[in-house]
């Protein structure tokens, strides 16, 4: 007898079909989806195209997926190398795609003889780079700061709690590698030590079968995009213009909940919800703003804000330097239903005037003006052709991140409190901008070149 398919069902067969490659067949997948990957990272690299697009990635960072399940009375250690890059962190989520706990780099105390890269001052070269994590299968019984820099804090445990379904869900992300580490920052995917309850010690392959990292995935319909019924309906408010959400004068928005989240639609915004909840697999060091937008209102939308200070790290500096932020990325998105990245700009890699300021053009291919170059002291990101990917093909989402902020930094994401304070707290940092025509960007903008 056939049993009925349930959408979570057939969502996690779907899931597995495009996300799960086997290692034996890793040939024939290097030539489907780029990327390295093993046993226990078995789901990824997510990134930009040719990467696995979803859940909105940064197109400048890696992402790697464990899904698995640890034997009762078994301890489970992540061993691994710090990466050449600006970033890496491991982050736990439950089955809606909501973060249960990240243990950020700079927080991981290096094995003997090694040193953390990552930490304010440190050497970014050093050769001896091992680490070891401990993961832990019960719940976070504190709450932990999230997005700020914490200064003299060290741990190497993560809590990933399984749940209902006792399966423990895992990401490790590098972002922005150094630029001739390749994707995995120079260094292996770390790799799984698995001690059984009878004291057996298990690694790589052998511990990947005790922990049944092949497992279908339970995850909630809408933990990586919201269901395109779903999605029809809301953007389809009643009473609203056929552009709504966008506005002539772009609204912001910081990361809540997933109601808060779906209020840039429906208007239902709960200034109390806790961050990052609202999807889709955010990163808790990051915190978030982002606006809807449509080119119905203006083919191109220029924006320009101060840039907060970042690390440079891209051709391999010598030393982590303190900064206002870690990372600073600004991102084309498309909609809610496919949360695909059509492309992002990171920090380094964005011009600034003599008083730090930025100016990021916002166009399809078709309507870029020709200024919009860095050799003219403009940035560009496309829109997608088909919009939203769905249903509106003059929809886009602009998102900025905000990483690992500096205590003393106050105009940051993070000390965002409501979601109607942003400007305020943001100041000079707030990006503001307009729509308008690629021969008037052509025109305001002059380039000798």
């Amino acid at each position: 007898m056939k049993l009925p398919i349930t959408i979570r069902g057939l969502l996690s067969t779907l899931i597995l079909s495009a996300l799960a490659l086997t290692t034996s067949v890793a040939t024939a997948a290097e030539a489907i989806i780029p990327g390295e990957r093993s046993c226990f990272w078995y789901r990824g690299p997510h990134s930009a195209d040719p990467y696995i697009n979803v859940a909105y990635p940064d197109a400048n960072v890696f992402y790697w997926a464990s899904v698995f399940t640890m034997p009762e009375g078994s301890r489970l250690e992540i061993e691994g190398e710090f990466p050449h890059s600006r970033y890496f962190s491991l982050i736990s989520y439950d089955e809606g795609g909501r973060p249960l706990e990240s243990l950020a780099d700079y927080l991981v105390r290096p094995e003997s003889a090694a040193e953390n890269p990552f930490r304010i001052g440190a050497s970014r070269d050093k050769r001896k780079r091992d680490y070891r994590v401990e993961i832990l299968n019960r719940e976070l019984d504190e709450s932990r700061k999230e997005g700020v820099f914490q200064a003299d804090s060290e741990r190497n445990v993560l809590h990933a709690f399984g749940g209902k379904h006792n399966q423990q869900i895992l990401l490790y992300r590098i972002y922005l590698p150094n630029a001739d580490a390749g994707i995995t920052g120079g260094v292996p995917l770390p790799e799984p030590v698995l001690t059984l309850a009878d004291g057996t010690k298990l690694r790589g392959d052998k511990a990947c079968g005790q922990l049944a990292t092949q497992q279908q995935l339970q995850l909630k319909v809408d933990a990586m995009g919201i269901p395109v019924a779903a999605y029809r309906k809301l953007i389809n408010q009643p009473g609203k213009p056929d552009t709504w959400p966008a506005k002539v004068n772009p609204q912001w928005h910081i990361q809540l909940d997933r109601e808060s989240l779906l209020g840039i639609y429906t208007g239902k915004i709960n200034p109390d919800a806790r961050r990052s909840e609202g999807g889709f697999f955010p990163n808790p060091d990051n915190n978030y703003i982002r606006t809807i937008v449509n080119r119905r209102h203006g083919p191109v939308l220029v924006l320009r804000g101060k840039m907060p200070t970042t690390p440079a790290t891209v051709e391999g500096d010598s030393t982590m330097s303190q900064a206002q932020l870690r990372y600073w990325s600004i991102c084309s998105n498309q909609g809610f239903a496919n949360t695909r990245v059509n492309d992002c700009l990171f920090d380094e890699e964005v011009p600034l005037d003599e008083d730090g300021y930025y100016t990021v053009v916002v166009s399809r291919e078709a309507d870029r003006p020709r200024n919009a170059r860095r050799e003219c002291g403009l940035a560009w990101l496309p829109m997608a052709d088909d919009g939203d990917g769905v249903f509106d093909k003059d929809a886009s989402v602009v998102q900025i991140r905000n990483m690992l902020a500096a205590p003393d930094f106050p105009h940051a994401i993070q000390r965002v409190q409501r979601d109607g304070d942003i400007e305020k707290v943001m100041g000079e940092y707030y990006p503001k901008g307009f729509y308008t025509v690629p021969n008037i960007v052509e025109t305001a903008f002059p380039c000798a070149l």
